[in-house]
């Protein structure tokens, strides 16, 4: 594949309050920026959890975007606190498994900053595409893949020993 051509795949959890009304925004106003990130909508940055990131990084995700509301301005009042205390953790996590921090990215963008939004996927885009596509998703895969043998009537044992 040719890395010039080659376009990152992004996973972006998004504030429903505040982000994700940013991205609105910027669509509306019509504002151009990258369209390979996919825009997952939670109630609030403080509820997504370490799973999901792996997850997205499990299904062949290149980068994540988490996004919420600016600090003191949450919409549950200390979700986007809880959010920045993951912060650390996401990163030691990563660095523990051995995903580039990089390619998790945070960022604050209220409901009014469409131009904000686009700036940051067009940012996110070029950093995940300097870093190339992220490979290591299939041997995650693989850790976790129990291969069971082929079934046919005639070695089928449980057959056998339930009559």
């Amino acid at each position: 594949m040719d890395k010039e051509k080659w376009e990152p795949k992004i996973a972006a959890f998004v504030c429903n309050w505040c982000t994700y009304t940013g991205a609105d925004l910027a669509g509306t106003s019509r504002i151009k920026y990258p369209s390979n990130t996919k825009l997952i909508r939670v109630m609030c940055s403080g509820s997504v959890d370490p799973v999901f990131i792996l997850k997205a990084f499990e299904r062949g995700a290149d980068g994540v975007l988490v996004s919420g509301c600016h600090p003191n301005d949450c919409h549950y009042n200390a979700g986007n606190f809880h959010a920045r205390r993951r912060w650390d953790f996401f990163h030691k996590l990563l660095d523990f498994i051995g995903i580039e921090k990089e390619r998790l990215q945070f960022s604050w963008i209220s409901a009014s900053e469409g131009k904000k939004f686009a700036d940051v996927i067009s940012k996110i885009t070029k950093d995940i595409k300097s870093l190339g596509p992220f490979k290591a998703y299939k041997q995650m895969n693989s850790e976790f893949t129990v291969n069971f043998p082929e079934y046919n009537e005639s070695s089928n044992s449980i057959n056998k020993e339930l009559q």
